[in-house]
């Protein structure tokens, strides 16, 4: 366990059988309780302590967090390594995608049990990539997600994803994007609220004056969103 920054953030680095992650703990953490999870992941050319500090932004007590490590290893500058959930470019296929997504089955099933962790007390999120992740392994698994977050993200696949959607279409889904977003512009963020909303969802979505990035209008929007769909554990 090792403290980090002026507010004592405490984590715990894990490498796990299937993605090495990062293990926040709230304030005055036992790990005998049951604990709802917060799940995040990161985006392209990042890494698992990229997300870390919005523990602090969203809630100190309450929730464990875990940002797990993606598995693909790069170059993204001299010394400098990152991590993507699927390679750019033609090999970032549907066949990378799965790979990516049954490593994630594994970690899933891991942490859970490491972390005593029930079905249906976590909500799974992720930026940029990681949100387009997050719908594609989130969505189909609707009793182990109380509910999804996609940051500055798109559906990427919808029309196989739509093969995979479960019949009851209620799990609730937070979005925000950046109407100034060049990455990943807003249209793919509108695109993917029709897709989600002709398929029978309601997400709650947000769009904000910003870029690709995540701004305090949209911690506070997603804070007051998560303690309603998943109320942290109370001490």
């Amino acid at each position: 366990m090792r403290a980090k920054g002026e507010r004592q953030l405490k984590y715990t680095p894990i490498n796990g059988n299937s993605l090495t992650y990062i293990f926040v703990m709230p304030d005055d953490y036992d790990a005998e309780q049951e604990y709802p999870a917060v799940v995040l992941l990161h985006g392209y050319g990042a890494s698992m302590e990229d997300l870390m500090s919005l523990s602090l932004e969203i809630e100190r007590t309450g929730y464990v967090y875990l940002f797990p490590n993606a598995p693909i290893e790069m170059q993204v500058g001299p010394g400098m390594t990152g991590y993507a959930w699927t390679p750019p470019g033609p090999e970032g296929g549907e066949e990378a995608a799965q790979r990516a997504e049954d490593l994630l089955e594994g970690f899933f099933a891991e942490a859970m049990e490491r972390h005593n962790i029930g079905e249906g007390g976590m909500v799974m999120g992720g930026f940029s990539q990681g949100a387009m992740m997050t719908y594609r392994f989130g969505l189909p698994r609707p009793d182990m997600f109380a509910g999804l977050v996609a940051l500055s993200g798109r559906v990427s696949s919808p029309e196989s994803l739509s093969e995979r959607l479960p019949e009851h279409r209620g799990q609730p889904i937070f979005v925000a994007h950046g109407t100034q977003d060049v990455v990943i512009g807003v249209e793919d963020a509108r695109s993917s609220r029709e897709f989600l909303e002709s398929a029978g969802y309601s997400p709650q979505y947000h769009e904000y004056e910003m870029a690709h990035e995540i701004n305090q209008d949209v911690m506070g929007d997603l804070g007051r969103w998560l303690r309603n769909v998943m109320p942290p554990l109370l001490g």
